[in-house]
């Protein structure tokens, strides 16, 4: 998934407010799990969603791991949704939570591999999401 968002001076992609939006109702949503001692990974995914245009990414997962993969968009969007998939595009079993603008899908894999977080918007219009991760 790519960032999005205007270049600075610098070459560097700029956040804009929506991103960093997105990005901090994530990371709210991201803390409650932390409570219970998952830890939140470093790398996060920003990008554009639309309702009907679902965004993918391949994730690397291991077994005996417990993860949250939690998603947030900015306020232009009314529903959001994480799913999860193995390797075959198979739908895998997962804790959802689902608030509004912010979404998250828990779940401890089976067997270590590839797997594939899906976003999606189900209400409003194109916003800017962030997609995170917490795991123990």
């Amino acid at each position: 998934m790519a960032g999005c968002g205007a270049l600075s001076p610098r070459g560097v992609a700029a956040e804009s407010n929506a991103e960093v939006q997105a990005r901090s109702a994530a990371l709210e949503l991201a803390g409650a799990f932390s409570n219970d001692g998952f830890k939140i990974r470093d790398g996060r995914w920003p990008t554009s969603i639309a309702v009907k245009q679902p965004r993918f990414i391949q994730v690397n997962l291991y077994a005996g791991n417990q993860y949250w993969f939690i998603a947030a968009a900015s306020d232009e969007a009314k529903r959001v949704e994480v799913t999860v998939f193995n390797e075959n595009g198979e739908p895998v079993a997962t804790e959802p939570h689902q608030s509004g603008v912010r979404a998250a899908a828990g779940f401890s894999p089976q067997l270590s591999g590839p797997y594939y977080v899906r976003i999606e918007e189900l209400e409003g219009n194109p916003a800017s999401v962030c997609l995170l991760y917490s795991y123990k």
